[in-house]
């Protein structure tokens, strides 16, 4: 639901360097770009974590921590992950699957979502990263954001960029800046999604469950 008269996306990353982070602002600006719409960045807790009796409310670096009830109030989906093996990270994976209850519930069914991944090679497994973090998505009966080629830099890139959400080649190092093509991407998925939560919005919310 919207709150305070905005829609809410919310942007649920994980990041081993910074990299997926870098990205996560890129995308929150993309959001924001939208007339009445607010990005929230959260970082998903680290695994190992968990066992803590308590998790600071906002880690060393980077957003705060996310929680399950944040879940509850976003009006869009949008998560991103360092490559590992081609997949998502274990602690990103670990949130979605604690979110069983919201699965329950249809709270994330006919929002709009989209993903974004981080690799330190060209050919990392970006793709087959982003697919699969489509699927809990596609399970939550969400609908899935690419990225049209209408957005030029599709093309154009040299580096990260993809139909099927932003990515980014932060190379050997792991320390390559965003590239200028990576970063007008990031920036076209969030106003991307934002944008068609806006258009749900208007027509009396979420598509039927």
């Amino acid at each position: 639901m919207a709150h305070e008269n905005k829609i809410r996306i919310l942007i649920v990353y994980d990041s081993n360097g910074g990299n997926t982070y870098r990205m996560a602002q890129q995308i929150g600006r993309g959001v924001e770009s939208q007339s009445g719409c607010s990005a929230v960045l959260r970082s998903a807790p680290r695994v190992g974590d968990r066992s803590a009796d308590r998790l600071p409310a906002v880690p060393d670096s980077g957003a705060p921590h996310v929680e399950q009830a944040d879940l509850l109030d976003c009006d869009g989906l949008i998560i991103g992950s360092p490559t590992h093996f081609g997949n998502m990270s274990a602690s990103l994976k670990h949130f979605l699957d604690q979110s069983t209850e919201h699965w329950f519930a249809g709270t994330l069914t006919g929002k709009p979502a989209a993903a974004f991944t981080s690799t330190g090679s060209m050919h990392g497994g970006q793709e087959a990263t982003l697919l699969s973090m489509m699927v809990p998505l596609l399970h939550h009966g969400m609908l899935i954001c690419g990225l049209p080629y209408s957005n030029p830099e599709l093309m154009q890139t040299t580096r990260g960029g993809t139909p099927y959400g932003a990515s980014h080649v932060s190379g050997e190092d792991g320390k390559a800046p965003l590239s200028d093509a990576e970063t007008r991407l990031c920036r076209a998925l969030g106003s991307r999604v934002a944008g068609l939560a806006l258009q749900l919005a208007a027509g009396q919310g979420k598509v039927g469950s």
